[in-house]
């Protein structure tokens, strides 16, 4: 009986174990889309070579985390000769030197069951900064080849300027400063172990 009784408060004393799964972002069903200002209209491409791990806590989205890479060489305008001009061109992109995004998350603020705020560090072009934006998880679902999946959705704005672009700091340039942002992240569930590259 005195066995029992400790046993008892042994495991009412445990650790509460978290909901938590982690996904990797499939790279053919996720995309980094971004829009910019071009003269008097708006320009558009995406990145749509993404790396990187999704941990979930369903029953506390604040607890969940993001680590995602993307590969800067993978932007495409539709458009192949501009395309290798913003890659190339030390004052765009310049891919050889700096050749991916990296984020990592470091806060989660919950505002519903599936939305919030996601805060983190991006690092693009050599320059780290702090950002927050909106994100949704769109839901989870199985997939037909036996695997189980995540979906989720954000929009932000960065600055060209705040990352050491030439041209967000030319008011009257023919690019605008404003980078808006849409990812469209589809995660497929994997061992907890999973290294994010």
């Amino acid at each position: 009986m005195k066995k029992l009784l400790t046993l008892l408060i042994l495991l009412v004393n445990l650790p509460a174990v978290a909901d938590t799964d982690t996904y990797a972002i499939d790279n053919t069903h996720s995309f980094a889309s971004f829009t910019i200002r071009h003269v008097v209209s708006k320009t558009t491409g995406t990145f749509p070579d993404i790396k990187g791990k999704i941990l979930i806590d369903r029953s506390d989205l604040s607890k969940s985390s993001v680590e995602a890479k993307i590969n800067v060489m993978s932007v495409n305008t539709n458009h192949a000769k501009r395309d290798a001009h913003i890659r190339e061109k030390a004052d765009y992109l310049d891919a050889g030197k700096f050749g991916w995004m990296d984020f990592i998350s470091t806060k989660i603020e919950a505002t519903t069951q599936d939305e919030g705020l996601l805060t983190g560090n991006l690092t693009l072009h050599g320059v780290t900064k702090e950002i927050s934006f909106p994100f949704k998880l769109l839901g989870f679902g199985n997939d037909p080849w036996g695997g189980q999946r995540a979906g989720f959705e954000a929009h932000t704005v960065i600055k060209a300027s705040d990352y050491g672009f030439a041209w967000g700091s030319q008011p009257k340039g023919p690019i605008g400063d404003d980078i808006e942002i849409v990812l469209l992240i589809e995660g497929i569930k994997s061992p907890p172990e999973l290294k994010p590259w």
